[in-house]
């Protein structure tokens, strides 16, 4: 499975951004998918996931209503919509996916991404 995020800049308190991450590999349909966040210095946290049907979905608490996550099954492609976007969510955004159809286990996410930058501007 090899996964491409694209989407991530540069914008400003309230802005939105979508961020989306291309997947390649028979089974993406068939996988959870997940976004998690990266600040240097400091560990990777869990942002999101999207079971494999895009039925169920799971959010980190400091998401607050603020972001949506989706897929498209039929373009392989999961999205991370970020709205409200404040300066403590500048970091680097990863996706990942996990050979389960739903799991909010993090130790599951095996695949990931090269990561894209979202810096968000006070």
């Amino acid at each position: 499975v090899q996964l491409v995020e694209t989407g991530g800049g540069l914008v400003q308190i309230g802005d939105s951004l979508r961020l989306s991450c291309a997947a390649s590999g028979r089974d993406f349909s068939a996988y959870t998918m997940g976004w998690f966040r990266q600040v240097p210095g400091k560990e990777r946290e869990f942002v999101a996931s999207i079971s494999a049907s895009g039925g169920r979905t799971y959010y980190a608490d400091f998401v607050s209503g603020r972001f949506t996550v989706s897929r498209d099954n039929a373009k392989y492609t999961v999205f991370l919509q970020m709205d409200s976007l404040k300066p403590e969510d500048t970091a680097v955004y990863y996706c990942s996916t996990a050979p389960l159809a739903f799991t909010t286990d993090e130790r599951m996410f095996i695949y990931w991404g090269q990561g894209t930058q979202v810096t968000v501007s006070s």
